[in-house]
């Protein structure tokens, strides 16, 4: 009977095997040298930038968003009816984009057509700048924080091939490789950083971009109103 199976390796080049070499990701970190964690600091403060920004300008945007059902067909009652002052305390009251471009567009009633679309043209950039407020810093960051990522590798390149030409070609090659990884750890934390800045913008974009098309339909139907024959 064979009993191979049965035996087990005993000795100090046994226990060398079995030990498996760990290593956190926060120690990862740490252990990229000066250049590294300066990097890994610049990341980090960019993460909390772009988080900030987005969940703000996410806020925002959802309150902007929110907006009577009702209002377009109370404020024709009220501009039917002659009411017009009646009409801009419900803009006021509304408090969002399509109520303040609404009110511009009473505050013009009297002038020419051509006028009124002007004014609520003006209006809508005004409101469309203050919703994009700040977005502009994701995209920035989306494209920014990767490449300073790369830099941070390259830097630990950099001084891992220093030490191996400073040696003599007789470095260790363990040394070497732990300066080599430790090094690609903030072209990963750059890639973290850079995805979320970029989906988050992403998302910014696509939910402002509701909001203008409301502001369009608004001032079309405004538009419409006006044109109603009396």
């Amino acid at each position: 009977m064979i009993l191979l199976s049965n035996i087990q390796s005993t000795g100090p080049d046994a226990e060398e095997v079995s030990e498996e070499k760990t290593l956190s990701f926060v120690e990862l970190l740490l252990s990229g040298g000066i250049a590294g964690q300066i990097i890994i600091v610049i990341l980090a403060i960019l993460l909390f930038a772009a988080l900030y920004i987005y969940f703000e300008r996410l806020f925002t945007i959802k309150r902007a968003s929110k907006t009577d059902k009702n209002f377009m067909s109370q404020i024709k009652d009220h501009v039917s009816d002659g009411k017009i002052d009646s009409a801009k305390n419900k803009c006021h009251q509304e408090n969002s984009p399509v109520a303040r471009l609404t009110e511009k567009g009473i505050s013009r009633i009297g002038s020419p057509l051509e006028d009124i679309n002007t004014a609520i043209e003006n209006a809508g950039r005004l409101e469309v700048y203050k919703l994009e407020k700040n977005v502009s810093i994701l995209a920035t960051i989306a494209g920014a924080a990767p490449m300073i990522g790369f830099l941070g590798t390259v830097i630990g390149m950099v001084l891992a091939f220093h030490e191996l030409a400073t040696s003599g070609g007789q470095a260790e090659m363990g040394l070497l490789a732990e300066g080599i990884y430790t090094a690609m750890t903030t072209t990963v934390c750059g890639l973290i950083v850079g995805v979320i800045a970029y989906i988050g913008y992403n998302h910014l974009v696509v939910k402002t971009d509701k909001i203008v098309h409301q502001m369009e339909a608004t001032a079309v139907d405004f538009l419409d109103l006006l044109n109603e024959p009396s």
